[in-house]
């Protein structure tokens, strides 16, 4: 009896041991590589993954195999010479095992990311029953990161490539399924969309951790987590989170009595050192894991959180940008940012705005580095909803940078009008414009507004303007005989009526430097 319990431990645990031996030399690769998926054309290609170490891992693509060794880590990597568009493919994997992933398609790879308004949905935008009944686009394939954050960078997800049908499309990033519609309905050419997004969301967040460390204007920000950090008391915190609840409870049972909407339920405080704002915490969990698989950009549509330091956006916003080339290590690959949408109550007198600031560094951060564009949608936003639903068009104006600029499109008309110079003239400003091929005009015949002018004072008023020539405008106001500064649609929700004959919005813009209400702010 004692020898045959022994056998059976015995054989138990080398049956254990070979069982751990086969999962440890089976090689695997990250979740971005997947059936359906799409390979960027033209670009070379780093596939990768894991092996035992000393393994050798042979990649097979169309006419093309490259082998290699994993290291002692057990990671491994090639590089496959760049492809054409062509048919749906294979790729294979082969160690001691073999992995194939099949129906491959090469086109075009995007990464779409930001807050909630990239996160918002199709089903939550306009035309969700038409736009989902008609998404039947087979060489169109989308993969959805999961909301997930970490401390450190992490190397996988738990997503898969999927077909763009009327069942998967509702609940993917509508701004990105109508750019990367757009895209494919133009070059004719497969389209990979990869969304990675979360709403409410900083800039910050999104940034590497080296990038975040090395850059001396953003310490403030590390200084602020790491003093929340030091300060946590889990204890304490279950205790306000309790105390909280009963209160509540009891005012969402009176509100109920009374007919009245009931509070939101308050959430219990986690450690700092894990929440979702935390600098570098979603790019460690839902960027970082991405790369470095090949893709042609990335479009961006965030910076509603970051409003209230739109001044440190200037600095945070190209760092971010700059991050994630260097993770990819793909040159600088185009970056597609959309302006923040006019929202809030209109005003009646020209203010300052920390919306207009945040717009601004937008636009700065286009000047700051290559390859950054600004996509502007201050006619499309709604005073008492931060998320239109007009997400056609947000799509149309990003692919409209692409196909200019990164695809050489003749014919299209990549941007509305925005500012180059201006003069000052017998007591009047004339703004010139850059116009891109489409002279300026007005909505739909509707009197010029949006502008201000200010004198030495520095008090702005509603000017009176007129459009000179195909691409100037005079502004002037009889109050101000010296003129020195002019503005358009500087505001939370502008309403300037400035287009170009393509019915694109002119941006904001400010001619003058004067300190914004958002310069001092450097902390969370």
């Amino acid at each position: 009896m004692r020898r045959t319990l022994l056998r059976s431990v015995v054989s138990s645990v080398a049956l254990l041991l070979l069982t751990s031996g086969a999962v440890q030399a089976e090689v695997r690769l990250p979740a971005v590589f997947s059936d359906h998926m799409v390979l960027q054309r033209d670009s070379e290609l780093p596939v990768w993954g894991w092996a035992d170490a000393g393994e050798k891992v042979t990649v097979s693509f169309r006419d093309q195999s490259k082998s290699t060794t994993a290291g002692d880590d057990g990671t491994w990597k090639v590089t496959l010479e760049p492809v054409k568009v062509g048919d749906a493919s294979e790729l294979k994997v082969a160690g001691e095992n073999t992995v194939t992933f099949k129906d491959v398609l090469v086109g075009e790879v995007w990464v779409c990311s930001g807050q909630s308004n990239m996160g918002w949905t199709v089903n939550r935008s306009l035309d969700p029953d038409l736009e989902a009944a008609a998404a039947d686009y087979p060489k169109i394939r989308l993969f959805q990161v999961p909301l997930k954050t970490a401390t450190e960078p992490q190397q996988d997800v738990d997503a898969e490539w999927k077909h763009c049908t009327p069942e998967t499309i509702p609940n993917f990033t509508a701004v990105g399924y109508f750019f990367g519609r757009q895209l494919h309905q133009t070059l004719d050419v497969p389209v990979g969309l990869i969304m990675t997004a979360w709403g409410g969301t900083r800039a910050e967040a999104w940034t590497s951790p080296d990038a975040m460390a090395s850059t001396t204007t953003l310490k403030p920000i590390l200084d602020t987590w790491a003093q929340r950090s030091e300060s946590y008391d889990a204890d304490a915190a279950k205790k306000r989170y309790e105390a909280a609840l009963e209160r509540w409870k009891q005012q969402a049972a009176t509100a109920r009595d009374a007919g009245k909407p009931v509070p939101r339920r308050p959430q219990l405080q986690g450690n700092p050192r894990t929440d979702r704002h935390h600098p570098s915490n979603l790019y460690n969990a839902m960027v970082a894991p991405l790369t470095p698989f090949a893709i042609k950009g990335a479009i961006w549509y965030q910076g509603e959180s970051n409003a209230s330091r739109a001044y440190q956006y200037r600095t945070l916003m190209p760092t971010m940008i700059t991050s994630w080339r260097d993770a990819w290590d793909q040159g600088a690959f185009p970056f597609y940012m959309v302006q923040l949408a006019n929202f809030r109550e209109i005003k009646d007198q020209p203010v300052e705005s920390d919306w207009a600031e945040l717009r601004e560094a937008q636009s700065l951060t286009a000047e700051a580095i290559p390859n950054v564009g600004v996509a502007c949608i201050t006619d499309i936003g709604a005073a008492k909803d931060i998320h239109p639903k007009d997400k056609q068009n947000v799509g149309k104006r990003l692919a409209r940078l692409a196909l200019v600029n990164d695809y050489g499109m003749d014919g299209i008309t990549k941007q509305g009008p925005t500012y180059r110079s201006f003069d000052i003239e017998s007591g009047k400003c004339v703004v010139h414009f850059d116009t891109y091929g489409s002279k300026l005009t007005t909505y739909y015949r509707e009197p010029l507004t949006g502008f201000a002018i200010a004198g030495a004072d520095k008090k702005w008023h509603w000017a009176q303007a007129k459009i000179t020539g195909p691409d100037t405008v005079e502004v002037w106001h009889p109050e101000v005989k010296e003129p020195m500064a002019v503005r358009y649609n500087w505001a939370d929700n502008p309403q300037g009526t400035l287009f170009s004959e393509m019915y694109l919005p002119a941006y904001p813009f400010r001619t003058d430097d004067w300190p914004g209400v958002t310069e001092s702010n450097v902390t969370p």
